[in-house]
């Protein structure tokens, strides 16, 4: 088996989630790590017996790398993945892409140009509930998406980058990117967007800690997704949609999926692979097919949270098509 060779480009809580599943899969090894801060490159090398850097520039210096790994705060997304894509590497990026939509499109012109295999960090496509949703839903017709992301994120030091507007984009942006991509996955494209937000009790912070936002799906089905974090309890109201297909309803999150059959609720669930899995296998190969998501469909995912946050702002619908 052909060994991959892995680069990390942040060595934060995102990163060492995937350094976790990558040290469990044979054929992969992590060989060099780089985070601004020393001490957490340091800390990362030693835990993977790889070679620490505080600056990516020196990393991709290296010739021996097969792919990079980029988990980095929104706002750093850009010159990163500039020089990645400048070296030839495949790499797997943490969502969402990029803090506006120029950047990002500018990075999928790059990476389409260069034919580089990609992967955006958005794990809940490949998980057993999602594939089995998808199966029930095939042939269907859809008539509603309601999803919801609730959780206590926001709490905290209201200055750190998350709970800044121009750092983080939001909540719509930076969190719920996952609910918002999830309803894409199942729902199908989005054609506009009429969102609402609120400041009602993190009221120190520029970011929204309430949301709500009507989608229009190209197929005619309609939708809505709420998320706030100004909510104190569990993650159990984070990333749950209620999909309502011809005269049926199921419930979807990402341990099962709850369907009713013959009147009776069933939950179902499989096993899936890793995202990690797959990307490294991909690199392997050279065969992109089994990355369910690659940078340009990141992309559209990216667009309908902007496109919420402009229709906010504005207090208009926003037609995707426009950004």
């Amino acid at each position: 088996m052909k060994e991959v060779k892995i680069g990390f480009i942040g060595c934060g809580g995102n990163a060492n989630g995937h350094m976790n599943q990558l040290s469990g899969i044979e054929g992969a090894r992590i060989v060099a790590v780089c985070d601004v801060q020393p001490e957490r490159a340091q800390s990362a090398a030693e835990k993977y017996n790889a070679d620490p850097y505080t600056a990516h520039q020196d990393l991709l210096e290296r010739d021996d790398l097969d792919a990079v790994y980029l988990s980095l705060p929104v706002f750093v997304h850009g010159q990163p993945e500039r020089d990645v894509i400048a070296r030839g590497l495949p790499f797997l990026v943490e969502k969402p892409v990029a803090i506006n939509i120029d950047i990002a499109r500018e990075l999928e012109a790059a990476v389409t140009k260069a034919g580089l295999i990609t992967c955006v960090g958005y794990q809940l496509r490949y998980l057993g509930s999602t594939q089995i949703t998808r199966q029930i839903l095939q042939q269907r017709t859809i008539n509603m998406i309601v999803g919801k992301y609730w959780c206590s994120t926001g709490h905290g030091d209201p200055n750190a980058w998350l709970r800044q507007m121009n750092k983080s984009g939001g909540q719509l942006v930076e969190q719920a990117t996952h609910t918002v991509d999830m309803m894409r996955y199942m729902g199908g494209e989005v054609e506009a967007v009429y969102a609402m937000q609120a400041n009602r009790f993190l009221k120190e912070t520029d970011c929204p800690d309430a949301n709500s936002v009507s989608l229009q799906f190209a197929s005619g089905a309609i939708g809505s997704l709420t998320a706030t974090w100004a909510y104190a309890g569990d993650w159990s109201n984070a990333n749950v949609l209620d999909l309502l297909y011809e005269d049926e309803l199921l419930n979807w999150n990402p341990s099962r999926v709850s369907v009713q059959e013959d009147g009776e609720w069933v939950d179902k669930t499989e096993p899936g692979p890793t995202i990690d899995e797959v990307f490294v296998e991909a690199v392997r190969s050279g065969d992109a097919s089994p990355i369910l998501s690659p940078y340009s469909d990141a992309v559209k995912t990216l667009e309908i949270s902007l496109a919420a946050n402009l229709s906010a702002q504005e207090k208009r619908l926003v037609e995707i098509s426009s950004l």
